[in-house]
């Protein structure tokens, strides 16, 4: 999930706003939340959210103060409250309170923390965290985190926290979580010779009020009975879909009275990176090739198998830390000397090795699907440019008229392929303002596609047994989405993709083919044995086996966020199934062809019978990766009349005697 986001401007406008304003905060008159400590018996005695009642854990209330500080800065004083309703909703009680500490530009401090049990008798027992168990946690150059937990949680209990974080600048509010809240509200008092921007992106009704005087603004928005933001399948990024309030300073008036514009743009935002000591300068440095790599290179004079082999080796000899984000924050040579670093220590390594060849290759800034979308758009929009938005530096190469997409942090994906955190989304190329080579860069090719063909042979016995051999065949993304399972070992693997899916069917053996050849499918070849279902005089069985589409994900009447596939997909059926002597089919399922109305998705059944043999064959296209909540109840009325078809049992019985 995303962390709030700071406001990202022109380097120093934002000490500058801090300095020149006056005025004095404001105070809440809005707010009903309890005084800290300030606990009810009968709130410990709830059992269920009346409003969610599959909740784990609620939020019971949720308050943020922002007070914008005249030669401080905005502070966020936050005060939480939350129920644990059960033994999953334990980890609750879990925190981390995540900030910048990069040149101590912000703090979280003044933690308070309890817990609220009741003892046999009814009485309320509390708990106090004790401060020594409150950790800070480096996570990189730049980033910290506040870590402690609460003692003696259990169904029932009540943790309770507050905490002031420091410099923090302008946050979005979220509203709603993975578990329900019951109250939430958001007060940010500034002063009126700054333009605040806020955007509600809320579809359940919010209170907002606004106090307006001479020298100081304040906002105030709440939002109560919030149900939780489950997941939903193929989901992009769940915090896009969240009820929120965004905000962002668009103005400040400076001390002669005039409005000073602040919003930024691209060109501001790719000039500071490329200065940047932990960016832009890190792309300078010389990188020392090795001899073993040298000796690989020597022979090769084609534009792309150099890159493959620079990527591979990079692949191959450098360690990711676990630290995401852009920056190469303890510099590319030391990482490239201890052959271990950061997302952008390695893939900064691997932009600088890949010029050096001779290679057109240059940093693209993206957000994966799990940081959500990034806002493209120039000034004038609601949200300013800035890096903040991107998680993740990766090499653009471009052989020819082809572009590639490498992050030499992902062992697995071969260089034909966009990789998979960040297809379908747009990334920011970034290069000299001069040159006009930075820009937008869509991260989609259409020949690329998560592609499974499943060939079947079976044979059914007279006792009703099917036995048979699967061959499935897993290209381009449907073989990256397998191919880390299979090499942790094949029963995992085993139990993933062809056990569970399948419940009834025993797996005798399965052989892995095709494992370290990228360009080629993973092939998987299963014997299996199951034995079909019967009524009466009557045996039916399913062609749909190890095919990844046994169970239909689609079936909620309404949906809060796009069905995001990612890519293209095809899916293909080929089966080949012989009957006992003396048996026939009952009826053949028709051949049959359904198209989406919008033509997006295909598919297609054709069978034959000859003597006792069955063949078939099902294609199933879909031609474009997502679709949006206003599409979405004509894509599940077609995704149900898909799987019916997916679905739908070849019956067979003896034939009459005559």
């Amino acid at each position: 999930m995303k962390k709030p986001l700071r406001l990202v401007v022109s380097l120093t406008i934002y000490t500058l706003i801090s300095l020149s304003l006056l005025g004095q905060k404001g105070k809440n008159k809005d707010s009903n939340i309890p005084a800290f400590g300030n606990v009810e018996k009968t709130d410990l005695e709830v059992k269920e959210c009346d409003f969610d009642r599959n909740a784990e854990a609620m939020v019971l209330f949720d308050r943020g103060q922002l007070d914008y500080i005249v030669g401080t800065g905005i502070d966020l004083v936050r005060h939480i409250r939350i129920k644990i309703l059960n033994d999953k909703g334990k980890d609750r009680a879990d925190i981390r309170l995540h900030y910048i500490n990069w040149k101590n530009e912000e703090d979280i401090k003044d933690i308070t923390a309890q817990v609220y049990n009741l003892d046999p008798s009814g009485n309320i027992v509390v708990t106090k965290v004790d401060k020594k168990q409150i950790f800070e946690r480096q996570i990189n150059k730049r980033e910290a985190e506040k870590v402690f937990t609460f003692p003696d949680v259990k169904p029932g209990t009540i943790i309770e926290y507050k905490y002031k974080h420091t410099n923090i600048g302008m946050i979005n509010w979220y509203f709603q979580r993975s578990i329900p809240v019951k109250y939430s509200e958001f007060t940010f008092d500034y002063p009126a010779s700054v333009d605040i921007s806020f955007l509600p992106k809320c579809y359940l009704p919010y209170e907002q009020k606004a106090d307006n005087s001479a020298s100081r603004t304040r906002r105030f928005f709440s939002m109560s009975n919030v149900p939780a933001l489950r997941d939903e399948p193929y989901i992009l990024n769940e915090d896009d879909y969240m009820q929120k309030i965004e905000s962002k300073t668009i103005a400040y008036q400076n001390s002669s009275g005039v409005r000073q514009n602040i919003t930024a743009n691209w060109l501001q935002v790719i000039r500071f990176l490329m200065e940047d000591d932990d960016f832009g300068l890190q792309i300078k440095k010389e990188i020392p090739r090795t001899a073993d790599l040298d000796a690989q290179l020597k022979t090769i004079s084609d534009p792309y198998m150099r890159m493959k082999v620079i990527y591979q080796y990079v692949k191959k000899n450098m360690e990711w830390n676990g630290n995401p984000g852009i920056w190469a924050l303890n510099g590319v040579k030391a990482a490239w000397k201890d052959k271990k670093g950061t997302t952008g220590e390695i893939n900064l390594i691997l932009i600088n090795l890949l010029k050096d060849a001779g290679l057109n290759a240059k940093p693209i800034l993206v957000s994966t699907h799990d940081n959500g979308l990034v806002n493209s758009a120039d000034a004038g929009t609601f949200w300013s440019p800035g890096f903040y938005q991107f998680n993740k530096v990766l090499a653009k190469v471009t052989v020819g008229d082809n572009v590639y997409i490498l992050d030499g942090t992902d062992k697995e994906t071969p260089a034909h392929l966009i990789p998979p955190d960040v297809v379908a989304t747009e990334g920011l190329v970034i290069e000299k303002i001069e040159t006009f080579e930075w820009g937008w860069e869509s991260l989609w090719k259409d020949n690329l596609q998560y592609k499974n063909m499943v060939i079947l042979r079976g044979n059914i016995d007279k006792d009703g047994k099917l036995s048979g051999v699967a061959s499935v065949n897993s290209y381009d993304y449907a073989r990256l989405s397998k191919i880390k399972a299979a090499r942790k070992g094949k029963k995992e693997f085993t139990e993933k993709y062809f056990s569970s899916n399948n419940p009834g069917i025993t797996i005798d053996s399965i052989a892995l083919e095709n494992l370290d050849a990228d360009s080629l499918p993973l092939v998987q070849t299963v014997y299996f044995n199951q034995q079909i279902s019967s009524s009466g005089d009557y045996q039916y069985f399913s062609v749909n086996l190890f095919t990844g589409l046994e169970k239909n994900l689609f079936v909620a009447d309404q949906r809060i966020s796009d069905v995001f596939f990612g890519m293209l997909q095809n899916h293909s059926i080929i089966g080949n199934f012989s009957l006992p002597e003396g048996y026939q089919f009952e009826e053949l399922p028709k051949n049959i062809k359904m198209i989406m109305p919008d033509t997006s998705i295909v598919v297609t059944r054709m069978s034959q019978v000859n003597d006792n043999r069955l063949t078939l064959r099902v294609n199933l296209e879909f031609k474009k990766p997502f679709y949006t909540t206003a599409e979405y109840e004509g894509f599940r009325e077609f995704y149900k009349k898909l799987f019916d078809l997916l679905n739908e049992q070849f019956v067979i019985r003896k034939k009459a005697n005559p």
